[in-house]
């Protein structure tokens, strides 16, 4: 049965879609962009963004019942291929191997021109 995912811990929903969504013992976030959600506020620079996202990412799955060592596979969303280097550094301290597997494509344009937005598939 599919199930919305919902915490204070990540930014809210701005549109008809939940923060995650789990079915059985999969759980599927939403794209995360790097906003506080204590302030609302965007922090400079790719790796602080990079980091952002990851913790709403892992809120979202504590939401779930979940965690990031439960992470199967995740899709990045980067606005500058130049800035994968710092983003991989950044991310790679979220997750220990065995490593999710990964797509990252470089996109013309992320919501609120963040640099960086992260999705991921996880199981409970």
């Amino acid at each position: 049965m599919k199930k919305a995912v919902s915490t204070n811990k990540a930014p809210q929903a701005i549109g008809p879609y939940s923060q995650g969504v789990s079915f059985g013992d999969l759980i599927f976030t939403s794209g995360q962009i790097p906003v506080n959600p204590a302030s609302s506020e965007i922090p400079s620079g790719i790796k602080e963004q990079t980091k952002q996202v990851l913790s709403n990412i892992s809120a979202v799955l504590e939401a779930a019942g979940s965690s990031m060592d439960k992470v199967l596979k995740t899709t990045v969303y980067i606005k500058d291929m130049n800035d994968f280097a710092a983003m991989n550094e950044v991310y790679s301290s979220f997750f220990k191997e065995p490593f999710p597997a990964r797509t990252t494509v470089e996109v013309s344009r992320l919501p609120k021109d963040v640099f960086v937005e992260i999705e991921a598939v996880a199981y409970k």
